[in-house]
């Protein structure tokens, strides 16, 4: 291998370790969201590690390719994807307060709430027509917040007195 492919090689290592330094806890938050696993104990959330590392893997492998574009919606974008297909596969719940959605409803979820990606954005990613991410993430909200619904969590938010 030649000094210029080496160097080349070695900065876009160090680029990459620098974004992932600055991004990753927020890219494991979010696989985190979106497996539904429990963030305690400490190491709990091996689901959302292993998601996250493909996720990583796929984002490095197409690293130089980036043309100047946000890396982190590059690894967003994987890590939807790698969750997308591996929730077909796997629909069983992990638990916690997401884990009452489906896995289509905790991404768009995950994606418009917590990523605060556009609703246009979030139907192209997952393929989706605008209107039918719309009345996931709406339907996702309402499961939340009503007592009960699909499991046995209980309501998100403070509780109301009866008067």
């Amino acid at each position: 291998m030649s000094e210029r492919a080496e160097h080349r090689d070695r900065l876009r290592a160090q680029e990459f370790e620098a974004f992932v330094a600055g991004a990753g806890g927020r890219l494991l938050h979010t696989a985190t969201l979106l497996t539904a696993e429990p963030p305690e104990p400490p190491g709990a959330y091996a689901r959302a590690e292993r998601l996250l590392c493909a996720a990583l893997a796929r984002t490095y492998a197409s690293w130089s390719r980036t043309g100047g574009g946000d890396p982190y919606d590059l690894a967003r974008r994987e890590l939807a994807l790698r969750f997308a297909r591996e929730a077909r596969r796997h629909r069983r719940s992990r638990g916690g307060v997401l884990g009452r959605l489906t896995p289509v409803e905790r991404l768009v979820l995950v994606l418009r709430v917590y990523e605060e990606v556009g609703e246009e954005q979030t139907a192209a990613l997952l393929g989706l027509p605008a209107d039918r991410v719309r009345a996931v993430c709406a339907r996702s909200v309402a499961a939340l917040r009503s007592p009960g619904s699909r499991g046995s969590a209980g309501p998100v938010g403070p509780r109301r007195r009866a008067s």
